[in-house]
């Protein structure tokens, strides 16, 4: 085991806010990177969370209508073929980024920043980290983030990056978790999903079944078993069943209602699983329905900003 990583039976600790929360200590700024469809306020509470804990923070500044950019994809050839590349189509959102890390930076004073990118902007951190390079950032720590492109070749299974979560796998630098750069992969276990047909070979399993070539991470798998919805073969089931099978060529799997848990999860980062939490904060409560961002599953891993 590599020096710095943690147990293999290593969990995530919960307590108290007041645990960490310091106002007189300040933490590493950290950059929070809104995902598809979401806008800058969807993470106001999530923002005011982390100061409380002692952590500056930015959102990147996104709209829900910035989104309407990605269409200028349409016009790209490699859409059609399902080879499209992040450049240029989402140049507004990297230069968002950067904006976002450059107020971070100045906060830093000289430090590093942590990343928390939320759906795609999990992989489009990857993207930025790339082409903007990473030396001031140290922790990349993604919330419900499709990583793993879907699998080829799957009947009614159509890439909906059309191309782009194929080309992060292929050029985007691999997870790490080392002292000097930590991957954090965050996934929830909100809901599992069903099939449409066949709903009795449904089977509860400790884990979702992953090909050869999307291996989890050999650091560590964090799992809480005690509080994930109890599989159904409703409607809701059967429907998030499909769009678990859009992302990762299965239907039956659990995930976070959106996001599959195998597809959020990366070879070589620190990977963590949490029982009941829901993919968005539109739609969340913070009680019934608990996203990534409430406070209560904050606690979970607000450790890792803290270190």
């Amino acid at each position: 085991m590599a020096l710095g990583l943690p147990p293999l039976n290593f969990k995530p600790h919960c307590s108290s806010t007041s645990t960490f929360s310091s106002s007189s200590t300040n933490y590493r700024p950290a950059v929070i990177l809104p995902g598809l469809g979401n806008n800058t306020g969807d993470y106001k509470k999530l923002e005011f969370t982390l100061q409380e804990y002692g952590v500056p923070t930015v959102v990147a500044k996104v709209s829900r209508i910035d989104w309407l950019r990605n269409a200028a994809g349409l016009v790209d050839p490699n859409y059609w073929k399902g080879t499209l590349q992040p450049r240029p189509v989402l140049d507004w959102y990297l230069k968002r980024v950067d904006d976002a890390v450059q107020e971070a930076e100045e906060l830093a004073q000289g430090g590093k920043l942590s990343v928390i990118g939320h759906s795609a902007g999990g992989w489009l951190a990857r993207v930025y980290m790339e082409e903007f390079g990473l030396s001031h950032i140290s922790l990349l720590l993604t919330l419900g983030t499709p990583h793993l492109p879907p699998p080829k070749g799957l009947p009614g299974v159509i890439d909906q990056t059309r191309g782009l979560l194929y080309y992060v796998q292929q050029h985007c630098k691999k997870a790490v978790y080392t002292p000097e750069l930590k991957y954090v992969c965050i996934a929830g276990r909100y809901l599992q999903g069903a099939r449409f047909v066949n709903d009795s070979k449904v089977a509860v399993e400790s884990m979702a079944t992953i090909d050869d070539d999307q291996q989890v991470s050999d650091v560590a798998v964090v799992k809480n078993k005690t509080d994930s919805t109890p599989v159904s073969t409703t409607f809701q089931a059967r429907f998030v069943g499909q769009g678990y099978k859009q992302v990762c060529g299965e239907a039956d799997v659990w995930g976070d209602g959106v996001v599959p848990e195998v597809s959020a999860h990366l070879e070589g980062a620190l990977n963590i699983s949490l029982d009941g939490v829901y993919h968005s904060p539109v739609g969340s409560d913070d009680v019934s329905r608990p996203w990534y961002g409430s406070p209560a599953v904050v606690e979970q891993w607000i450790h890792h900003l803290l270190n």
